[in-house]
């Protein structure tokens, strides 16, 4: 166990939308250091969605980021020797970043030919309530709800 906890890192905010939400996912999205690459391919995608919805392509952003948020996760725990999978609630830091992962993820193993293209696809399936990694997040409740009766055995 460690004797303190490490400090928080804050992120700066980006360039055009002055959100540091924006920040965090281009980190993600961020492969090899190519942070302008990313930043790029983030922008290019919110045009995208910007053009095939006619709403505003940041608002549709967060609209898919929050639908694709988990808010019950299931934890491996040991108990007499046996591993139950315990539902958890997850944090607000936690749900952000797993719901960011998860939509880069499933943008890429999507089959649009650019990586801008991939990722406003999947923006505008996420905010609709459908996709790859809304589908995720239903399994991912779906697990917790079929292991509730283990719910006891919480940390």
């Amino acid at each position: 166990m460690r004797k303190a906890k490490p400090k928080k890192r804050y992120l700066l905010p980006d360039p055009i939308y002055s959100d540091t939400l924006v920040t965090q996912f281009v980190n993600n999205l961020m492969l090899k250091g190519k942070k302008s690459l990313a930043y790029s391919i983030f922008y290019g995608a919110i045009k995208i969605v910007e053009s095939k919805t006619g709403e505003s392509g940041l608002e549709t952003w967060k609209t898919a980021l929050s639908n694709v948020s988990p808010s019950v996760e299931v934890k491996s725990r040991r108990v007499g020797g046996a591993t139950f999978q315990v539902p958890v609630e997850v944090r607000s830091d936690r749900k952000l970043s797993l719901g960011i992962k998860w939509m880069i993820r499933y943008a890429r193993l999507r089959g649009e030919k650019t990586m801008k293209e991939r990722l406003a696809a999947e923006i505008i399936a996420a905010s609709k309530g459908e996709g790859a990694s809304i589908k995720k997040k239903d399994d991912t409740h779906r697990m917790a709800e079929a292991n509730k009766a283990f719910s006891h055995f919480r940390f």
